[in-house]
């Protein structure tokens, strides 16, 4: 059996090594030539599964170690009986950490003492934005989540539902919805010029979604008025050649690896993994535990004179900051025009192992129930 894969695909060989033989490939340039033969495609979001990949060749099941499947007609697939498998939620703990050390850093630069003042908008209540709103309101947040498509299906639910425009009232916007084209709540494009110019010189806006998500023209030319929005992108339009002049217009901007925790990414793998156990009526016999490796960083400790707010900061900035993965991308528009989109992908085919929370004990001496209830919430592991 030929398993042909994204080559950025982690632990490719721990986890599919004894179901068949492995063809490394790159997800960005993929070919019906690199799928021939081929019995199992694994992909990532970089790859357009479709007919023009797949027409003529033998293969059976597609699986994708990502939340998303806008990349993949699903329709082309099951007519042709294709088997496929996505890996929902597998990074949306790592997404949620990223938005989290977003705030942590916007508070700071707007020197206000306790960051939960801040109201959050969460467009898109998925597997990652109800993540993040579950982190947030027990951290004491503001927090207004917005789901049309689900606002209507669970019209009588427990969950409250905030229109759009709610929602581009808060103090913080981030945009967690899947890209659709189609549908009363189609996604493409949805912040446009009309919602952008609603946004002020207060406001905060995080993309970590799709860079289509948002129209880039439009906010080039709000982030250039007066009285503009702050903004976070770490996905972009026309990725992975993406606009230089936009990134030097917004305050953060990150390669597309919001998700990038190891943790995320391994999920990922064995989510895919275990579906295609399913599919091949194999036993499971793996799981991503097994091959974590010790982090770097396992220990941090906290006397009673730490302040609340900047214990969080040290605790979360250790383990991830995004400052440094914008100076990364921010390099690479010094490189000629050719070469930028190529090293947008090395970024992420290079990317550094960062670790989630969870994978640091916080030790902590004579601190507040206050303190301890932080770093909970936050998701880091505790030893009292």
């Amino acid at each position: 059996m030929l398993i042909v894969a994204d080559e950025n695909i982690p632990l490719l060989d721990s986890f599919f090594g004894d179901i068949g033989d492995i063809r490394r490939v790159s997800g960005r340039t993929l070919s019906p030539g690199d799928v021939n033969g081929a019995d199992i495609l694994l992909v990532r979001s970089v790859t357009r599964v479709n007919e023009a990949l797949l027409k003529g060749s033998r293969v059976r099941y597609v699986g994708t170690s990502t939340i998303g499947t806008d990349h993949v007609d699903l329709a082309w697939l099951e007519a042709h009986g294709i088997a496929f498998s996505a890996a929902p939620g597998c990074n949306a703990n790592s997404v949620a950490e990223y938005v989290l050390s977003v705030l942590s850093l916007y508070a700071e630069k707007r020197g206000l003492e306790d960051w939960e003042t801040l109201s959050v908008g969460i467009v898109g209540a998925g597997n990652v934005g109800s993540e993040l709103a579950r982190k947030l309101e027990k951290l004491d947040f503001t927090v207004r989540l917005c789901d049309p498509p689900r606002a209507e299906q669970e019209e009588d639910g427990e969950q409250d539902f905030c229109s759009l425009d709610e929602a581009l009232e808060c103090d913080v916007i981030t945009l967690h919805t899947p890209l659709t084209r189609e549908g009363p709540h189609a996604t493409f494009h949805m912040m446009d010029q009309a919602r952008l110019d609603r946004l002020s010189a207060g406001q905060l806006l995080i993309n970590t979604s799709r860079g289509e998500v948002i129209d880039s023209i439009a906010l080039q030319e709000r982030l250039d008025a007066a009285n503009a929005p702050t903004v976070v992108l770490d996905v972009w339009e026309q990725e992975p050649k993406i606009n230089p002049q936009l990134l030097d217009s917004v305050w953060l901007g990150t390669p597309h690896i919001a998700g990038y925790s190891l943790e995320g990414k391994v999920q990922g793998t064995e989510m895919i993994y275990q579906s295609l156990c399913r599919f091949l009526g194999l036993p499971v016999r793996k799981k991503a535990g097994q091959f974590l490796p010790e982090p770097a960083l396992s220990k941090l400790s906290f006397t009673s004179a730490a302040e609340e707010m900047d214990a969080g900061n040290i605790a979360m900035r250790s383990c991830y900051d995004p400052r440094k993965d914008d100076a990364r991308l921010r390099l690479t528009m010094a490189l000629p025009a050719e070469e930028r989109g190529s090293a947008f992908d090395r970024l992420r085919k290079n990317y550094p192992v960062r670790r989630e929370f969870s994978s640091v004990k916080i030790q902590l001496k004579g601190t507040s129930k206050s303190l301890q209830d932080t770093f909970r919430a936050l998701g880091f592991k505790l030893k009292i």
